[in-house]
């Protein structure tokens, strides 16, 4: 299959997916259903994925990469804080977007654990230190002071706060691109005032 062929049946897959969770929730979903609503074959699928379990996993690092690929893009040169600014705003819209919320709707309904944890190793635990080494950078030019992992933790919970249970819960909309700027730029912010850098 030629590369442009497998990036559109992926995404097709993707789309399947995510339409499946949202409806019958993990545990309810097959990988026979996906194919068929894919319009692929069931082997193709397990050939690709291995298990379904793979195949969400795969759903999450591509949520992943998107944010990953921004941060290096960022990072290449520039004040870090304007960096982690524009990242954040990216990674909100991302952890807030219909298809984040899809994975994490369904993972709270996984009495398994098995979708959450995949979430978190594909997801934050692939992000976070990304963030960290953009800090560690506003620590060595002076833009901020105090311990990176710290510095990091606290980021997420300024810019993150409780939206993206208030989305899973579907009390809140999804958020525009200028309110995640905004709550991002806030979360900088937030960030100079509370560990300064050298004056």
């Amino acid at each position: 299959m030629r590369e442009d062929k497998r990036v559109q049946k992926r995404e097709q897959i993707a789309q399947a997916a995510y339409g499946l969770i949202e409806t019958k929730g993990y545990a309810g979903t097959s990988m026979l259903a996906i194919a068929k609503a894919a319009k692929a074959s069931n082997e193709t699928l397990y050939a690709w994925y291995g298990d379904k379990l793979g195949l969400f996993r795969a759903l999450v690092d591509d949520n992943a990469g998107l944010v990953a690929d921004r941060i290096a893009a960022q990072a290449v040169d520039g004040p870090p804080l304007k960096a982690l600014e524009t990242v954040g705003a990216a990674l909100l819209e991302m952890l807030l977007g219909p298809r984040a919320i899809a994975l994490n709707q369904a993972a709270a309904a996984d009495a398994t654990g098995a979708l959450g944890q995949a979430i978190a190793q594909g997801g934050r635990e692939r992000v976070a230190p990304l963030l960290m080494d953009l800090i560690g950078r506003a620590l060595d030019q002076g833009e901020l002071s105090g311990e990176p992992l710290e510095i990091t933790e606290r980021f997420l919970s300024l810019l993150i706060g409780d939206q993206q249970i208030r989305r899973v819960i579907g009390v809140m909309p999804v958020p525009s691109t200028g309110e995640c700027r905004k709550r991002s730029s806030d979360a900088i912010g937030a960030l100079r005032t509370l560990y300064p850098g050298r004056p």
